[in-house]
């Protein structure tokens, strides 16, 4: 089972197990299937533009089918979690904690949608869990349809353009830059994993305050 995570977890072995197929399975089940939270979305698609920039052979593919590849995984993933939390989210969603579902990260992105409404859809692309969980809450609390499909595209074509072509340029810039992946992908741990965590504590204690009070 490690070896099965770590495999599904780390671009490297994405790549040359499963090529662009594996890619987009992967993209489509962390940006709306419920137990895709763990899934590496944002390193995954820099990881693509870079070594299609770098080693074009491994992908077979140029950037631009990479992306609108991509793009189309993405808004596919968030129908599929939409319509989920739509019929059963709201049952889904109140299941006991496990190592696969935790329901910090629900709250979270619970929170962060009463805060922000449909942006949720826009910025949570970029942050995780929040990008999994959001396209479900939209389908429990009844987002309408047409609203919730023009932020899903905006999202999904604003955070796949982004951070592919930064790896693809940073690759025409720096034709070894895949050396230093494990540091960019902490990098990218650190400043979203923390962002996310900084608003549910924030948020729980804010709630914590609220029930002392009440």
């Amino acid at each position: 089972m490690w070896e099965l995570f770590q495999s599904i977890t780390d671009p490297h072995q994405i790549v040359a197990f499963g090529g662009l197929a594996l890619i987009l399975i992967i993209l489509f089940a962390e940006n709306g299937v419920i137990v895709g939270f763990f899934l590496p979305g944002d390193s995954l698609l820099f990881f693509s533009g870079l070594i299609t920039s770098t080693k074009p052979h491994l992908l077979e593919t140029d950037i631009v089918t990479l992306i609108i590849s991509m793009i189309i995984a993405s808004i596919a993933g968030c129908l599929f979690g939409y319509y989920f939390g739509y019929k059963l989210g709201a049952k889904a969603l109140q299941r006991k904690e496990s190592w696969l579902f935790k329901k910090k990260y629900v709250d979270a992105t619970r929170n962060y949608y009463e805060k922000h409404g449909g942006k949720t859809l826009i910025v949570g692309k970029f942050l995780p869990y929040i990008r999994t969980f959001a396209p479900i809450i939209a389908g429990v609390i009844r987002v309408p349809f047409k609203s919730f499909l023009i932020y899903n595209i905006i999202g999904a074509v604003a955070w796949v353009i982004s951070l592919t072509l930064f790896g693809f340029f940073l690759g025409e810039i720096i034709p070894n830059a895949e050396s230093y992946l494990e540091f960019i992908v902490i990098g990218f741990i650190i400043l979203t994993n923390g962002y996310v965590i900084r608003t549910y504590l924030k948020e729980r204690k804010k709630n914590k305050k609220e029930n002392a009070e009440s």
